[in-house]
């Protein structure tokens, strides 16, 4: 891929980091996404609002460089995914809530659903101390994500690879989906109703 221009690529991040504002998978500040290869990518920048960010905002990175630092925390992390797993083209981190509730006890998730389970036979969960954070999620994060399109950090978030942002975001979409249905039936057993 050539370095890519301020036009198309940067454009559909900025479209598809607001739709996960939108649709309750971060709140206003929360969350990353990114598109490139590995050899370098646009991403969102730090602590930047969903509901306000234009495509100038977006942090350049050359994945051969020093990472910038107003990119994302988790830039070194997208680096990672985009060199061990050359099929990926974006990178979305989000914040969905079911998802984060339902990965609190470390186990992995087996969606319950017909859709979840025709996309995802299980979606790995990864323990990973939060003050080691910054320094071991991108090896941990990177492999899980090279057997699955989507892998959890317990208490913290989804994140998906895909072959563009439609196919990450999706992903995403499809398993808080999936959380969402599988604790609302939890809840519903909880009441001792059947479902």
């Amino acid at each position: 891929m050539n370095k890519p221009t301020r036009d198309a690529p940067p454009r559909a991040l900025v479209e598809y980091y607001r739709l996960l504002r939108q649709h309750g998978l971060n709140d206003s500040h929360s969350g990353n996404a990114s598109v490139g290869d590995a050899r370098f990518f646009w991403i969102t920048p730090s602590g930047c609002c969903a509901d306000t960010l234009a495509v100038a905002d977006l942090v350049a990175c050359d994945a051969d460089q020093t990472l910038p630092g107003n990119a994302s925390l988790d830039a070194a992390l997208h680096r990672a995914i985009y060199q061990s797993i050359p099929e990926t083209a974006a990178v979305i981190h989000c914040h969905g809530p079911h998802a984060i509730a339902l990965s609190m006890d470390g186990s992995d998730f087996v969606p319950a659903d017909f859709e979840g389970q025709y996309y995802f036979d299980r979606v790995p969960v990864l323990t990973i101390d939060y003050g080691d954070y910054l320094a071991k999620a991108p090896a941990a994060v990177a492999a899980a994500l090279r057997d699955s399109p989507v892998a959890m950090v317990r208490g913290h978030g989804i994140y998906a690879r895909g072959e563009d942002l439609d196919q990450a975001y999706k992903w995403c979409s499809s398993l808080e989906s999936s959380a969402r249905i599988a604790w609302l039936h939890k809840l519903l057993c909880a009441r001792g109703t059947r479902a």
